[in-house]
C-alpha cells in the first residue's frame, strides 16, 4: 500500500479533515451497523445513533489551526448531539481527547499517544458497568498500541495504518467476549463503528483529499438481514438521554442516584456539563428527579421496543408519524405503531419532552408551583431527519400528520426534513397539516392509521386525508382566560374584563387551522351545554365516525361530556384522555374538550 508523504504533526485543520473522512465512512455504512446491533439491546439503531452524533459535528464545527481548539469544539458538538449508548461513549472519547490535549496546537505522535492513553480512563469511567467486548475494548487496545509506538514512529499515516490492524483484530474478538454477540455470530456494532471511523481516516489520508464532501448513503435494508430477538430481551423500554448543566455535578453521586432507574448508564462530559444516557422504563420519573441537579436540555427518548418492531415486526409498509399534540391513548399508538415526535416544553432553563419526559400530572404540579410560566418550542429539523432516515430504512413510504401550522413550526420542520430524506432515499414521504390540535389531530391520525392497516395505498390515503381533516371538529371548554393571558394569547386587560364578567370561552379551530373564539358563556354549566349544542349541530347519530374526550384535571366534567356524546352518537368515545401539556399551556388547568369526526 502506497502511503502519502509523512505527516509528522497533527494540527486542528488536519484533524478536522480526518474526522470528516471517518464520519463519512460511518454515514455510508450506518444501515450495516444497524443490522448487527444486538447489544446492549437489539433495537437496530447503533448506526443511526452514531451517524446522528457525527452529523451534530459536521453541521456545527468550524475548524481552527490549533488542535485543541478544534478538538474542543468537536467534543462539545458531539456531546450535544450524542445519541444512543455508542454515540455517547464516542462523544466521551472525543471529550477525553480534547481535555487531555491541553493547549496543544500541533500534536506529535508522542504527545498524541500520551493524550490517547489518558483518554481511555475517561471512556471507562463514564460507563456505570463497563464490559469488555464492546467499543470500550477496541478503543483501549487501539490506544495501547499507539502508545507502544511512542518514540518508534514519526509518521501519522503509517501509525494509523498499523493501528487500524490492531483495532480490526480487537473487533473480531468481540464476538468471543459477549454471549449476545456469540449467539448472533456478529461483532459489536459500536466497536465496528469505531473501526469504520479509523478506516475512513486512512482512506482520507490515502486520497489526500482535504475537502471531503460528506454525503449520506441510504441503501435499502432487507428485514430478513436483522437478527430477530424477542421483546423480553429489551428489559428497559426507553433509551433516555439529556444534557445537564450546573455549577458542580457530582458524577459519582449522580450515578448512584440514577442506577435505580435502569441500566446501560453512561455519564459523559465534565462536572459542569454532562451528557446522561440510560435505558429505563420510567423516563418521566427520571427527569423529574434530574431537575434537582441542574438545568436540563437536549433531551432524547427512543422507544426501543418500537424500534425493534420496526426492524423485525412492522405490521404495514407505510410508517405513520405525528407529534405529541396528538391526543390518543398509548394503547392505540402502540397498536398502530405510530411514531410520535415530542414537542419541547421549557420551564426556565430546563427543557422537557411533552408526554415523554414529563407526564401531564407532573406538568400540572410544576405549573402550579413554578414562578416561571412555561413555554414551548417545536421539534427541530434534525430530530425529523434522524427519524425519517431510520424509518426510510424499514418502510416503503412515510405519512406524517401534525398539529396546525398556525400553532407551531412543527409541520414546517417536518416537511423540510421529509423533502431532504425523500431525495436521498428515494422513498415517498408526505407531510400533512391537520389544521387541528389535540383530539382533532388524534382523530385524523387514527383515521389514517386505520386506512394504512386496511392496505389503502399511500397516494389514496393522502388524497382522502384532506376530506377527513375537513370532517373533524374540536370544541374546547375553557374554565378561565388565566393561562391564555400568561401565554400572551390574550391581553391582560381582556383577561381582567373576562374575569370580572366570569366569562367561560368556547374555543375551536377555523377552516384554516387557526384557533378562534367560537362562543362564550357566563357560567360553567351554560358553557358545557353550549358545547353540546354546537356538537349536536355538527354531528348526528347517523354520521358519527368517532369522538374523543380530553381534559386537564377535569375528570368529572369529562365524564359528563362522555355521557352526553354517547346519547348523541350512540357510541362510546375512543377514549377519555389527559389533554396534551403543550395544549394545556394555552387553555389551562380545568379545560375539557370534545373532538369529533363525521363519516
Amino acid at each position: 500500500m502506497i502511503l502519502p508523504e509523512k505527516i509528522t504533526l497533527l494540527n486542528g485543520n488536519l484533524f478536522y479533515q480526518l474526522f470528516l473522512s471517518g464520519a463519512k465512512k460511518i454515514l455510508d455504512n450506518q444501515s450495516d451497523l444497524n443490522k448487527i446491533n444486538v447489544f446492549p439491546v437489539p433495537d437496530a439503531d447503533t448506526g443511526t445513533n452514531l451517524a446522528s452524533t457525527l452529523r451534530a459535528v459536521i453541521d456545527t464545527v468550524i475548524p481552527h489551526h490549533s488542535f485543541n481548539t478544534t478538538a474542543n469544539t468537536i467534543a462539545l458538538a458531539a456531546l450535544n448531539g450524542a445519541r444512543g449508548n455508542s454515540g455517547v461513549i464516542f462523544a466521551q472519547f472525543l471529550y477525553g481527547l480534547s481535555t487531555e490535549s491541553g493547549s496543544t496546537v500541533n500534536h506529535s505522535i508522542d504527545s498524541f499517544a500520551e493524550s490517547l492513553k489518558r483518554t481511555v480512563s475517561y471512556v471507562y469511567e463514564a460507563v456505570a458497568q463497563p464490559l469488555e467486548g464492546t467499543m470500550l475494548t477496541v478503543i483501549r487496545e487501539w490506544a495501547e498500541f499507539i502508545y507502544s509506538q511512542k518514540g518508534k514512529m514519526d509518521d501519522f499515516a503509517g501509525l494509523f495504518h498499523k493501528s487500524y490492524e490492531i483495532a480490526e483484530d480487537s473487533l473480531i474478538h468481540t464476538t468471543e467476549k459477549l454471549s449476545a454477540l456469540k449467539i448472533a455470530n456478529v461483532v459489536d456494532a459500536g466497536a465496528k463503528g469505531f473501526v469504520l471511523f479509523l478506516e475512513g481516516i486512512i482512506e482520507g489520508m490515502l486520497r489526500k483529499n482535504k475537502h471531503q464532501e460528506i454525503t449520506l448513503s441510504l441503501p435499502d435494508v432487507n428485514k430478513e438481514d436483522f437478527h430477530i430477538h424477542s421483546h423480553e430481551q429489551i428489559g428497559y423500554r426507553y433509551c433516555t438521554e439529556c444534557m445537564i448543566r450546573s455549577e458542580h455535578i457530582d458524577k459519582k453521586q449522580l450515578r448512584v442516584r440514577l442506577e435505580k432507574y435502569g441500566d446501560s448508564l453512561v455519564i459523559a462530559g465534565s462536572d459542569k456539563l454532562a451528557r446522561i444516557h440510560i435505558h429505563t422504563n420510567h423516563p418521566q420519573d427520571l427527569f423529574f428527579e434530574l431537575r434537582n441537579y441542574g438545568s436540563l436540555s437536549s433531551q432524547k427518548v427512543d422507544d426501543m421496543v418500537k424500534q425493534h418492531e420496526v426492524a423485525t415486526a412492522r405490521k404495514w409498509n407505510i410508517a405513520l408519524v405525528t407529534d405529541s399534540a396528538c391526543d390518543l391513548p398509548q394503547e392505540l399508538i402502540d397498536h398502530y405503531q405510530i411514531h410520535v415526535v415530542p414537542i419541547n416544553l421549557h420551564f426556565g432553563e430546563s427543557q422537557y419532552l411533552d408526554k415523554i419526559t414529563i407526564r401531564p400530572d407532573q406538568f400540572f404540579q410544576l405549573i402550579k408551583k413554578s414562578s416561571v410560566f412555561p413555554t414551548t418550542s417545536q421539534p427541530n429539523e434534525t430530530g425529523f431527519l434522524n427519524l425519517y432516515t431510520h424509518l426510510s430504512d424499514h418502510y416503503d413510504s412515510i405519512i406524517a400528520v401534525h398539529l396546525s401550522e398556525k400553532f407551531s413550526g412543527t409541520y414546517r420542520n417536518s416537511r423540510k426534513a421529509a423533502e431532504r430524506i425523500s431525495r436521498e432515499s428515494g422513498k415517498q414521504i408526505s407531510v400533512l397539516d391537520s389544521r387541528n390540535v389535540s383530539g382533532g389531530l388524534g382523530l385524523v391520525t387514527l383515521r389514517i392509521a386505520e386506512a394504512i392497516s386496511k392496505g389503502m395505498p399511500h397516494r389514496e390515503i393522502v388524497a382522502q386525508s384532506e376530506e377527513w381533516i375537513s370532517k373533524c371538529k374540536i370544541m374546547v371548554s375553557v374554565k378561565n382566560l388565566k393561562y391564555m393571558v400568561k401565554g400572551g394569547r390574550v391581553s391582560p386587560m381582556k383577561g381582567f374584563i373576562a374575569n370580572i364578567l366570569n366569562m367561560k370561552p368556547i374555543v375551536s379551530m377555523d377552516e384554516n387551522g387557526k384557533s378562534a373564539l367560537f362562543d362564550k358563556a357566563f357560567s360553567q354549566p351554560s358553557n358545557m351545554k353550549k358545547v353540546m349544542k354546537h356538537m349536536g349541530n355538527f354531528i348526528t347519530r347517523s354520521n358519527a365516525w368517532n369522538y374523543l374526550i380530553l381534559h386537564a384535571e377535569g375528570e368529572e366534567t369529562a365524564g359528563w361530556f362522555a355521557e352526553k356524546m354517547k346519547e348523541l352518537t350512540g357510541k362510546e368515545p375512543v377514549s377519555i384522555v389527559n389533554i396534551s401539556p403543550v395544549i394545556c399551556l394555552s387553555a389551562g388547568i380545568g379545560t375539557v374538550a370534545v373532538a369529533a369526526m363525521t363519516e
